[in-house]
């Protein structure tokens, strides 16, 4: 199942999983910290920390810390990437050989939208299905994707952000770098599948305060991402 939105030059599609349980599902708070935690996403490519903006999306937030803390995305691979557009992950079907199921899997709910913020270099948004199945625009439960420029029409297209990259866009960079290569196998809904060269090895969650980009951490939390 996919969902389309459009750029500027072409239509893509993002592809997510049909949901089998509720959204309520997805809103279980994780472990709760006094300071202000970072997602750390340790990949082939090497080191990408992530700042989330639980003001702005709370429930997303919660949902992607949760699956962080049950090692679900470890083990997983970026499956989509998009030169001058976006890498796409969270899929656990990219644990095992066939990249043909990628793109398809999930953890079986949805989450509500939470759409507010804008998609500019290094938003983090969740993906999901097609307006024409999904009318309130929930995300899926653990596909996400990295913007890699600022990508006004997917503003206009409705995608929850629920953060940023504050350390490793190289790594990113890395990642989407990999749309170049003609060797790698297409990707359900468009741009290349780099399968294991898109590793994410494991997620963990640090304080924000001990990443290089959240020096001013619980002060200057996403904020930027929303001007």
């Amino acid at each position: 199942m996919s969902f389309r939105f459009a750029t500027a030059v072409l239509a893509l599609a993002l592809v997510a999983p049909v949901a089998h349980a509720a959204a309520g599902a997805a809103t279980k708070p994780a472990a709760t910290s006094s300071e202000p935690m970072a997602v750390v996403l340790e990949t082939a490519q090497g080191r990408i920390v992530i700042q989330l903006d639980e003001k702005a999306a709370p429930k997303t937030s919660a949902n992607f810390k949760k699956l962080v803390q049950q090692g679900f995305y470890d083990g997983t691979s970026f499956h989509r990437v998009i030169a001058g557009f976006m890498i796409q992950g969270g899929d656990p079907n990219t644990k095992d050989a066939d990249p043909k199921n990628d793109g398809l899997g999930g953890p079986g709910y949805t989450v509500p939208a939470e759409i507010g913020l804008k998609h500019v270099r290094g938003a983090i948004a969740t993906a999901r299905q097609s307006d024409a199945v999904n009318p309130k625009r929930e995300s899926s439960g653990s596909q996400f994707f990295i913007d890699v420029a600022d990508l006004a029409s997917l503003d206009a297209g409705g995608y929850t952000v629920f953060g940023k990259v504050i350390e490793g866009m190289d790594s990113v960079d890395k990642i989407v770098g990999l749309a170049n290569d003609s060797s790698l196998p297409l990707a359900n809904g468009g741009g290349r599948n780099p399968g294991k060269k898109g590793l994410i090895t494991k997620a963990h969650l640090i304080p924000l305060s001990t990443a290089k980009g959240g020096e001013k951490k619980a002060t200057a939390t996403a904020d930027s991402t929303q001007k």
